[in-house]
């Protein structure tokens, strides 16, 4: 197919720094993606339309008494939305295509490093995140008068871990991951469990304490976590240096993963 082979023809005709390969082939990907419809409706339009669905779920909750507030909880709900559809899952359906096409095996045979070649992958689906981030803020904002962030410095760690580890588990997913087709479903278990059991559409301070402290060692709490009590300001130094650290942890897993299971050459 013409339109693979343009997106490693195009990284290479890029500059001959590192910085000049990651920005050649993070353009190629970024009109890939474009013209991929099915991957912007992923990318861009679910994370923005899933956080309507917790409005209906915390009918039943006294979120006032957890010092909550439904603003926050859509919000949180949102960017945690964004990691998961606009960078995961986009990201493991889009390894698993440029390893089945052999992109990732020319790419290879030039100049970039392998972390070039998947960083530069996973450029463009970090920066829509961002942006997604950013806008779901300012909306919530606005529209649902949650005022400004209390805490930015914890907001920001929390999207940045989230997205990387997003990212990272994506790779790991890919390399398991036979076919452009099955990504869709190797993709669905840490999806389905992550929406449910890490605070996103659901409040881990409303569960048992046995059951909140485990929750919140699921890869993507931490990250959650330091997403709404950025906001709130009500999560003290210790909180946060354990959530910075357990989200860090996560990372170092994820890295290993993908060491340890990427695949470059087509499975068939």
């Amino acid at each position: 197919m013409s339109t693979p082979t343009t997106a490693a023809g195009s990284a290479r005709r890029g500059a001959t720094t590192p910085p000049g390969r990651l920005r050649a082939l993070a353009r190629a990907e970024f009109t890939l993606l474009l013209r991929n419809r099915s991957a912007v409706i992923t990318a861009m339009l679910i994370p923005l339309v899933l956080p309507f669905s917790v409005q209906l779920g915390m009918r039943e909750v006294d979120l006032a008494a957890h010092g909550l507030s439904l603003g926050v909880m859509m919000l949180s709900a949102g960017i945690g939305f964004s990691m998961l559809f606009a960078v995961y899952a986009t990201l493991v359906s889009t390894f698993v295509s440029r390893r089945e096409e052999l992109v990732l095996k020319r790419l290879r045979t030039g100049e970039a490093s392998d972390a070039e070649i998947l960083g530069g992958t996973a450029a463009p689906v970090l920066a829509v995140s961002l942006v997604q981030s950013v806008l779901l803020g300012v909306a919530c904002a606005v529209l649902l008068d949650i005022g400004a962030p209390r805490a930015p410095h914890l907001l920001v760690l929390g999207i940045v871990l989230g997205a990387l580890l997003c990212a990272a588990l994506a790779a790991a997913t890919a390399g398991l991951t036979r076919t452009v087709e099955s990504s869709q479903v190797s993709s669905m278990p840490f999806l389905f469990v992550t929406v449910i059991s890490s605070g996103m559409t659901f409040p881990t301070e409303v569960m048992p304490d046995r059951v909140a402290a485990v929750l919140d060692l699921l890869p993507l709490s931490p990250a959650i976590r330091l997403i709404r009590d950025g906001w709130l300001g009500t999560m003290t130094a210790a909180e946060a240096l354990t959530a910075v650290g357990t989200a860090l942890v996560w990372v170092v897993v994820a890295v290993f993963a993908v060491r340890r299971w990427f695949r470059w050459d087509p499975r068939r």
